[in-house]
């Protein structure tokens, strides 16, 4: 899908299958390999979308968002996502799964710091720290993919449970 106001944009899916279909593979794997650490759900979709508004990506905040309502997330947390250093309503191991994802996200800002590395493998062992790295690999390379295609946010729906 492309915006109505901007020039048509590539059908990556369409042009590149193999390419997509690797994408969803490497999603797929990035999601078990969380799942196996016991990363919490609600932790992963913060990471989501706390990458997704750092790139400015419409289509994945409004995917992750929805997903993360569906799954119970509270209202109130995801308004105040993009302000979390200043709420009260995050726990330490969210905390620490957001900055090390603002690290990973803004990278070309000074790298991932010692400090935020340091906090995450406070509150996370190996195999979590590895697989929040992971998510916060794959919804970058997703937001520059829904951004680089102008992909339309609305129309998704989160999986019936």
């Amino acid at each position: 899908m492309t915006n109505s106001n901007s020039v048509s944009r590539v059908a990556l899916k369409k042009i590149t299958p193999d390419v997509s279909a690797a994408m969803g593979s490497l999603h797929g794997v990035a999601v078990s390999a969380a799942q196996d650490a016991k990363v919490e759900p609600e932790i992963l979709e913060l990471v989501r979308i706390r990458a997704s508004q750092l790139n400015g990506c419409a289509f994945c905040l409004d995917m992750h968002t929805k997903d993360a309502r569906a799954q119970g997330e509270a209202e109130q947390r995801i308004y105040a996502l993009n302000a979390w250093r200043e709420t009260p309503f995050f726990s330490a191991r969210e905390r620490a799964a957001l900055a090390l994802t603002e690290a990973v996200t803004l990278v070309h800002d000074g790298q991932v710091p010692d400090a935020v590395y340091a906090e995450a493998a406070e509150v996370f062992d190996e195999a979590q720290v590895a697989a929040l790295i992971w998510t916060a690999t794959v919804i970058n390379a997703y937001n520059r993919i829904a951004i680089a295609t102008r992909m339309v946010p609305g129309a998704y729906r989160p999986a019936e449970k």
